[in-house]
């Protein structure tokens, strides 16, 4: 009997649209391995087994089966994106249990696409922090789950990680994707600003945050996008020679980035220069401003989404992340600053084709709950392990992480890969360079 979890999005749609298996078994095999998993690994905050079941039937019956690029996929949607029949709750107790009376349009597409919608996954209230942990649940990394999966995305990545799904719906606003995925070994990429519909929350962090995959391998990372961007599935091109900058350095000043993950990007660096490319080391010209213009973007964008809601349902460093959020709303709406470091920046882009970074600066944080700890320790946590991300999220260029090497723990390692407006595809060829000369192990050892 073939066993389809823990198998690729690309394997099992091929095998559903030849009808060598049908949604319904590959829908229900992954449902068992959730019921028998996620107790330890906190992935989910609800789980759509009947109406799953359901669903897997109608994608069975459409005419247009051989056409579906995910027929009879498993997928997993991040809590913060309406999926029609359920409610939408951002981990809070503040947000309303009421369901939702139409899909997100990324999960429209995902449906049209052929693939099945199996739950809804554990985030931080109002996404706002690295760790995925509060009332509605707390996500571990299956790799080693003493540690947080990271967030916002944390519960969709371990899910993924986990083979509960071979890919998933997320979103990214300050590395809120790219922080999770390279926690838990997966590929990842945050698109461009404008690729792929957006409006998580209330206002998307005023067009920080974007929508994306979650997967175990650049093809499958690749080919989700095509579907969340309503685009031809791009073919592979060689990207030919690039020109590589490989910075260790942090944005943010003070933080250090450890051994693994600098060793990590050093080991990507020595795999691109022997693809053929040309790569040399060299930092980007962050402004020292860059703390400072991070944490009002990232506080203001939390007091949009606070604003509706009874602060009294809000745990304690939610609302004071937004209290300090909303003298810089106005400011941070204008975009002026987003603006003026886009032109710091492009410059070096005009030099380099691609930036590589380490993915963060250390391993993500006990899976504890956080939530209850001070507003401080939560900011100072999440700053000193993952410094990387955000300055991508400000610019809207695309951004991945991609697996590379092993932590201490024996949990993965990563780097990240960033490109100018309109290289997402370029971004995903470096990827796949990456992946085929230093393989990586897709999913974690669970029994």
């Amino acid at each position: 009997m073939t066993t389809w979890a823990g198998r690729t999005a690309a394997e099992i749609s091929a095998a559903v649209r030849e009808k060598r298996v049908t949604p319904r078994e590959v829908v229900a095999e992954h449902l068992a391995r959730i019921e028998r998993l996620d107790g330890r690994v906190g992935a989910f905050r609800t789980v759509r087994a009947e109406a799953a079941l359901t669903e897997a039937d109608e994608v069975a019956a459409r005419g247009d089966l051989d056409r579906l690029p995910l027929a009879g996929v498993p997928v997993a949607v991040k809590d913060n994106l309406a999926v029609r029949g359920e409610s939408t709750r951002v981990g809070s107790a503040a947000t309303p249990d009421t369901p939702a009376d139409r899909d997100h349009e990324t999960v429209a597409r995902l449906r049209a696409a052929g693939a099945v919608v199996v739950g809804l996954t554990n985030v931080p209230e109002l996404c706002v922090f690295g760790t995925t942990d509060g009332v509605l649940g707390t996500a571990r990394n299956p790799w080693d789950p003493t540690r947080s999966a990271g967030g916002s995305s944390g519960g969709s990545a371990a899910a993924v990680a986990a083979g509960m799904v071979p890919i998933a719906l997320g979103n990214d606003g300050m590395g809120s994707l790219r922080i999770p995925a390279a926690n838990c070994g997966l590929v990842t990429i945050k698109p461009g600003h404008g690729v792929v519909p957006t409006g998580a929350g209330d206002g998307g962090w005023f067009g920080l945050s974007e929508n994306g995959p979650l997967a175990t391998t650049v093809e499958d990372a690749r080919l989700m996008l095509s579907v969340l961007a309503d685009d031809e599935p791009a073919l592979r091109a060689d990207p030919g020679p690039l020109r590589v900058a490989v910075s260790l350095r942090s944005p943010v000043a003070g933080v250090t980035i450890s051994r693994p993950y600098a060793a990590a990007a050093r080991e990507a660096a020595g795999v691109l220069m022997k693809a053929g490319h040309q790569v040399r080391r060299a930092d980007p010209p962050y402004p020292m401003s860059l703390a400072t213009t991070s944490l009002a973007h990232w506080t203001a964008g939390t007091a949009a989404d606070a604003q509706h809601l009874d602060p009294r349902l809000l745990t304690r460093r939610t609302r004071i992340h937004a209290r300090l959020g909303r003298p810089f709303m106005g400011r941070v709406r204008s975009g002026a600053a987003r603006e003026q470091l886009r032109r710091r920046l492009e410059p070096f882009f005009t030099e380099y084709d691609v930036l590589l970074t380490p993915a963060l600066a250390r391993r993500s944080p006990k899976a504890a709950p956080w939530h209850e700890r001070g507003w401080l320790s939560n900011v100072l946590a999440n700053t000193n392990y993952s410094p990387l991300t955000p300055p991508w999220n400000l610019t809207g260029w695309p951004a991945m992480s991609v697996p590379c090497g092993i932590l201490p723990s024996g949990a993965p390692c990563a780097v990240q890969l960033v490109g100018r407006p309109g290289t997402e595809y370029q971004l995903l060829e470096v990827a796949q360079q990456l992946q085929e000369r230093n393989p990586w192990r897709r999913t974690a050892p669970m029994n």
